[in-house]
């Protein structure tokens, strides 16, 4: 048997890519390379370019391989950018994974793992977030995994394909071994801008908002590193195989650190002061958002390995120093 990674070329896929294969599961990885890299992919897995929602192409790889897990990252992941172009990120992440999953339930593939986003709660009606907690997204990126969540849920009631759904944080660091990191030039995940600007590729580090309600200003964010990340989802692979059942679950540390802090962080990691500018806040950005982690905790027993911000930073430096050479 075999796992489809979709997205496999891109900064967490291509994490995760890396991990099956020192599991020794067969990997079959499938990215349009828009913003993939085909050089992070690991050697031993097979690469096709081409996109999730071709059918015929999907099921053919279903087919050929016979895929026993899905395990989806492909899709578009700005907020601002989603608020702008709302059309291109309904059709990149929720029409093209319909798609994705009626390929998978007409040949029965028995487990889909899905990566969505703290974004599906909007502003959380508490700190941290629950997994039971109302979901009220107010950017279109967050709607767009959302209705995704809703298809697969869907699905699985009426054709008993298992799911796990994943609701990441926010996800920064890179592969301790240096195999692979965030490599998209234009990224806007602030830790990645942060050690573009530490490391002389950006001019400035902006600050979108100094005026939410928090302790200064700046917004906070449950940051984690992608290592921890892809560990969840091996282990909740290894629960869907085992138990059948399907799972949703926050995926962070359960603690916030702000715009200010981690900027504060990369200057002394890195030894560099990181020029600043304060820009008004961009739309569908949030005050404060906090995984709750119990479930993660109680479900599959998993306790982080990287959870320290210097350690995500470091990590992240190392990455951006190693693709500037």
């Amino acid at each position: 048997m075999s796992i489809l990674v979709t997205g496999g070329a891109g900064y967490i896929g291509s994490h995760m890519a890396h991990r099956l294969v020192d599991l020794g599961e067969t990997v079959i990885v499938l990215d349009n390379l828009s913003t993939g890299v085909r050089q992070n992919v690991p050697q031993s897995a097979r690469l096709v370019e081409g996109d999730i929602a071709d059918a015929q192409l999907v099921a053919g790889l279903v087919q050929e391989n016979k895929i026993d897990a899905v395990i989806h990252f492909a899709g578009s992941v700005v907020v601002p950018e989603s608020v702008a172009l709302p059309l291109d990120y309904y059709a990149n992440n929720t029409a093209s994974a319909r798609t994705l999953i009626e390929v998978c339930v007409r040949n029965q593939v028995p487990n889909f793992l899905f990566s969505s986003t703290a974004a599906v709660y909007g502003i959380p009606e508490r700190i941290p977030a629950r997994e039971d907690d109302a979901t009220v997204p107010v950017s279109p990126y967050g709607r767009s995994k959302l209705m995704t969540e809703w298809i697969l849920r869907d699905a699985a009631d009426a054709h008993g394909i298992r799911f796990g759904i994943l609701r990441y944080f926010n996800v920064a660091g890179a592969d301790p071994a240096g195999r692979t990191g965030q490599s998209t030039p234009r990224a806007t995940h602030l830790i990645k801008r942060a050690c573009q600007v530490a490391t002389g590729k950006a001019d400035n580090l902006t600050i979108y908002g100094d005026d939410y309600e928090t302790p200064d200003g700046t917004g906070v964010r449950d940051y984690i590193h992608v290592s921890d990340l892809v560990d969840i989802h091996e282990k909740v692979l290894v629960h869907l195989r085992k138990t059948g059942e399907s799972i949703l679950l926050n995926c962070g540390y359960g603690r916030g650190f702000s715009v200010r802090e981690v900027a504060s962080t990369v200057e002394r990691v890195s030894g560099r002061t990181l020029p600043v500018e304060i820009a008004d806040r961009r739309p569908g950005d949030l005050p404060s958002v906090v995984a709750d982690t119990s479930r993660l905790t109680n479900i599959l027993g998993w306790t982080p390995k990287y959870a320290d911000l210097d350690t995500i930073v470091s990590t992240a430096l190392a990455w951006e120093n190693k693709i500037k050479a």
